[in-house]
C-alpha cells in the first residue's frame, strides 16, 4: 500500500523559510516521478514541482527560483525547501504520487 506523509508544515514570516518533507513507503520510490502540490482556504489544488527518479526537477512559474524540490532515494524522502515564503503562498502542502497524496502539512505565512 502506498503511504505518503508529510511534516515540517509552521507558521513563518513573509520572507522567512521552510523545509517540507515527505516520507514514502509501499512502492519502489526511486523509479517514480515525485511531485508537490499545494491547496489553499477556497482554492483548488495547484501542482508546484516534479522530480524524477535521477533528479530531474520541474517547477511551476509561481514557485520558480524560490522553492527547490529534492529527493533521497535510499530513504524513500522528498523534500520541497521553501524560501522567501510570501502570504499567498499559505496553503496545505501535499507530495504526491500518480493519483495519491498524502494528510498535507499546513504553511501559514503571516507576520
Amino acid at each position: 500500500e502506498v503511504q505518503l506523509v508529510e511534516s515540517g508544515g509552521g507558521l513563518v514570516q513573509p520572507g522567512g523559510s521552510l523545509k517540507l518533507s515527505c516520507a514514502a513507503s509501499g512502492f519502489a520510490f526511486s523509479d517514480y516521478i515525485m511531485s508537490w502540490i499545494r491547496q489553499a482556504p477556497g482554492k483548488g489544488q495547484e501542482w508546484l514541482a516534479d522530480i524524477g527518479g535521477s533528479g530531474i526537477t520541474t517547477y511551476a512559474n509561481s514557485v520558480k527560483g524560490r522553492f527547490t524540490i529534492s529527493r533521497d532515494n535510499a530513504n524513500n524522502m522528498l523534500y520541497l525547501q521553501l524560501n522567501r515564503l510570501k502570504t499567498d503562498d499559505t496553503a496545505v502542502y501535499y507530495c504526491k504520487k500518480d493519483k495519491t497524496i498524502g494528510p498535507g502539512t499546513q504553511v501559514t505565512v503571516s507576520s
